[in-house]
């Protein structure tokens, strides 16, 4: 159960700013059709010069309270970004995948104005760089008000890679250990926990890349889900799925193959029994 750094961190590829310009013009035509909208629209987007600067301003609006109040939240935000352009490029990998796999998305500007899936995996993106810079204390205050927000709860210290659709996300929760590759969809009410108390050492789920696991599913312990797995809704996983299987049931056992190389990105949820 290796884990494969390539699979987690992509190369600066300049995908931000494709994604900034989508942004930004999907903006101004929603400013002029809902002038109601002009005011938020200019304080997240229109007054902002990069995708970075316009989610900072997103999640500072959306998690800022009486405790952190949005004044220092929002630099804060800006500044690790700044320092982490990588984590900003994994954001726009994100932003794409809600455009590209969810049939409700039209153009990035829905999910990074409304849809709380991105707003919870971005909130997580931060409190990560805080945990790797071991302010533990803000990387948890992050995850607190995530999960009281957006009713996603995600460890900062988990890893996670890029291109990753977080679909509905409402019940979505991630162990400390756990360790989710690139190019992976998960749905609503999906847990990859642990199996007890035990503290230390590895203790969930690793998920390769290319998987998709239906809503309502639970991954426990430190499992593998192999490359381009499929996990149907509402099963229970507690041992290793291979690559390309198709597992339901509780517990959940194989019931096919897939046929396509990555079920994550064509959504495909039926199961085709072997």
């Amino acid at each position: 159960m290796s884990i494969r750094p390539e699979k987690m961190v992509p190369e600066i590829s300049g995908l931000a700013e494709t994604v900034w310009q989508e942004v930004y013009a999907a903006a101004q035509q929603a400013s002029e059709s809902e002038p109601r909208l002009a005011g938020m629209l200019d304080d997240v987007i229109l007054s902002r010069t990069s995708l970075s600067n316009a989610v900072a301003v997103r999640l500072a609006r959306k998690l800022s309270r009486r405790d952190m109040e949005r004044d220092n939240l929002e630099p804060l935000i800006r500044t690790l970004l700044k320092q982490n352009p990588v984590v900003v490029e994994c954001m726009a990998a994100d932003l794409q995948a809600v455009v590209e796999r969810d049939a409700a998305c039209h153009n990035a500007l829905e999910p990074l104005l409304f849809f709380k899936g991105f707003h919870a995996l971005a909130t997580y993106r931060v409190a990560h760089l805080l945990w790797q810079q071991e302010r533990y204390m803000m990387a948890l205050l992050f995850q607190s008000i995530s999960s009281e927000v957006f009713g996603v709860d995600i460890h900062p210290a988990a890893q996670i890679g890029c291109g990753i659709l977080l679909d509905h996300g409402t019940g979505f929760v991630v162990g400390e250990t756990a360790i989710i590759e690139n190019n992976v969809s998960m749905l609503h009410e999906v847990t990859l926990g642990g199996t007890g108390k035990e503290k230390g050492g590895a203790r969930h789920p690793i998920v390769r890349s290319g998987v998709l696991i239906g809503a309502g599913a639970k991954v426990l312990g430190r499992v593998e889900i192999g490359e381009s797995a499929k996990i149907a809704a509402s099963s229970v996983v507690l041992d290793d799925v291979k690559a390309f299987t198709t597992v339901a049931g509780v517990p959940a056992v194989v019931v096919g193959c897939n046929c396509e190389a990555a079920p994550a990105l064509c959504m495909q949820q039926c199961i085709e029994t072997t």
